[in-house]
Parts: structure tokens; sequence; C-alpha cells
């Protein structure tokens, strides 16, 4: 790992931008890719990244992976001064009291609080049954505010303001282990920068242009706008899925931590194109690079949009295994992004016209 991916990565998962709030991610993306790319941003914050040696002829490469993150949205603010939220994608529940986070208040600024967990000392048996995954309508953000009037006008605190986990990013060189928050699809999109940075100055049988896609983890809402603008041949999609390593039964695990990327047959969204992955897995083989096949029974990722608009291109996932998703704390590790993009890059390097009409 050099310095300048470790910066990166850091830079992608510290970036405050849940669903519908993905300037910061975007931002870093920019400043990223500024001297490599040609960028371009829309209204919904999907970020455009195109190759300068694109020829504009040729089989059209779609690299996706999405910006945003699971987070909250102020909801409302209770007469004690602590919030009330929404989900803005799908939370382990049980993982989320005592949690810290950070709102964004009026001068949009970020100040600490904290998920509300009422000490046991206070609980009554009934409620000491089911403490382990409160509703999210029953949990409270709290900022220290001590009314409403004061969560107001002295904290900043307004409605529809987006929440987040507070959890710094560390990497531990020694065992090639990142720990921190967002890895889906941060880890994703650090991959994804990192691909179009390597080939920046490659001859290719084929263009390619990456795409920061907004809003997935509320239903894909982004991909639906940038496969429209690139409208692909075929798509490479970057994920940070869910590694079942550490629960589950071992013959059924499919995604494990420094296995290499997880591809995968199908999921709860899409079944991917099938020669496509068997393509993948092939590749990965030929050239020595880890990877995991999978077929899983729930989730949902870009892939599913991809084909299933205008011509129908033909997609892979490639999910750098993370563990504990949707948590407010993650696992990745540094072996697992770089089989990921170097398996992308000798998918890149393999795909033209006859192949991808193959699929």
């Amino acid at each position: 790992m050099t310095e300048r991916e470790i910066n990166l990565i850091r830079a992608l998962c510290e970036a405050n931008a849940p669903s519908g709030f993905e300037d910061e991610t975007v931002r870093a993306a920019r400043e990223a890719l500024k001297d490599v790319c040609d960028v371009e941003e829309d209204h919904l914050r999907n970020l455009y990244l195109y190759r300068k040696r694109n020829t504009g002829n040729k089989p059209v490469l779609m690299l996706d992976a999405h910006s945003d993150e699971v987070g909250f949205m102020v909801h409302s603010i209770r007469p004690s001064g602590t919030l009330r939220v929404v989900q803005l994608g799908g939370w382990n529940r049980a993982t989320l009291p005592g949690a810290a986070v950070s709102v964004r208040v009026r001068d949009g600024s970020w100040i600490p609080g904290v998920i509300a967990a009422k000490p046991p000392h206070f609980m009554s048996a009934a409620e000491k049954e089911r403490a382990g995954a409160p509703e999210i309508r029953e949990l409270a953000v709290d900022v220290g505010a001590t009314s409403a009037a004061e969560a107001e006008a002295v904290f900043g605190v307004r409605i529809g303001e987006p929440v987040v986990p507070d959890t710094p990013f560390r990497y531990d060189a020694e065992k090639g282990l990142f720990f921190g928050k967002a890895f889906d699809c941060r880890i994703g999109c650090a991959a994804l920068i990192e691909v179009m940075r390597r080939i920046a100055d490659e001859d290719l049988a084929i263009d390619v242009v990456g795409a920061l896609s907004a809003q997935e983890e509320v239903g894909e809402r982004g991909c639906m706008v940038t496969v429209n603008r690139i409208r692909p041949d075929a798509a490479l999609v970057f994920e940070g899925c869910p590694a079942d390593d550490t629960f589950g039964e071992p013959y059924a695990m499919q995604t494990k931590l420094k296995n290499g990327p997880m591809i995968r047959f199908m999921d709860n969204s899409v079944i991917c194109n099938p020669r496509f992955v068997r393509f993948a897995l092939d590749l990965a083989e030929q050239r020595n690079i880890p990877a995991q096949a999978a077929v899983r029974e729930g989730g949902g990722n870009d892939a599913a949009i991809i084909q299933t608009r205008l011509s129908g291109a033909p997609a892979i996932v490639l999910g750098v295994p993370v563990r504990y998703i949707h948590t407010p704390a993650c696992i990745a590790a540094a072996d697992d992004y770089e089989a990921t993009v170097a398996l992308a890059i000798a998918a890149i390097h393999a795909l033209n016209a006859s192949v991808i009409q193959s699929f």
C-alpha cells in the first residue's frame, strides 16, 4: 500500500456522506483524480470520470461504485432536546445504541452526538428483554442539549440534516487491516479510483468511464441516472460487500477476509451475467489473483440497474470483503483491496468488442 492510497482511503471513509449528501465523497474523489481524468458532476451528486485517452469509437466499459453510506436524517427534535431520526439505508439496529455520531448543523459544521442507550438501571424487565434491536423511531440522538429550543438556537440543529457514525479511520500496516466506517462502498470507490489512475496512459481496446453513483443505499437511485448518461456496453461494479467468515457454517462461507474479491452470481436484486462472471473467475485463476465466487440470498447493488436499462449491458460485481457492513464500525483487508484492483485491470486488458459480445 502506498501512502497515497492509504490517504485516499482515509479521506473517503472519513467523508460524512450518507445517501443524498454525497458532497464530501465527491470532493475527495475529485481531488484524487484531478490530474488524471476529465471529471463532471450532476445535480444528484453523481461523479463521472472520463479517461483522457478514450476515443469515443470503442465499446464503453462502465466502472461503478456508490459514494453514499448508510446514515440518518433528523426527523424532529423532542422536547428534551434529543433528536428523532429516520434511517438512510438499512442498519443493523442491534449495533446502534451507544454509538458515537456526527450531526451536521446550521453553519455546515458537524457536532458530536451519541445514539442514546437507556441505562439498564432504569429498564423494566420487559425493556431489558427487547433492548437488543430497537426500532429506529425509538432511537434518540443526544448532542447534549437540554431542550428543543437549545438544540435549535445554541447547537444549530435543523430538521432534514444528515447524521453519520463518528468512527475514525485506522490502518494497521503490520497486519494489513483497515478499521473505520463506510467501507460499503468507500473501499470500492478507492479501488475504482486507483484503477482509473493505473490505466490512465494505456492503449486499450475499450473506452473506460468511471461513475461514483449516489443514493445506492436507498434503492440504487443514482445509478439510474449514470447508466443513461454513460450508456455502457459492459460494467464492473465495485462494492464493499458483507464478509461472512465470522459466523455461520464454514462450508457456506463465500466472502472471507484476505481471500480476494467476491464475485457474486446473484443477490436479491440481480442475477449477474453468468458468462461474464465465469470470465472473471477464470481470469483470476489464470493470473493467480485470489477471488471468491458467491451466491447471495439478500442484498442488492447497482449491477441490477445496469443490466435492466438500455440494452441490458452485462455487469459483474467485484466486492471487497468487509466485516460488519451497515454498522458503525467495519474491518477490511489491504490484500483484498489490491486483489480487486488487480483483477479489474486484468479484465480491462482482456476486454474488447468480441469478448463483450460473447457475454
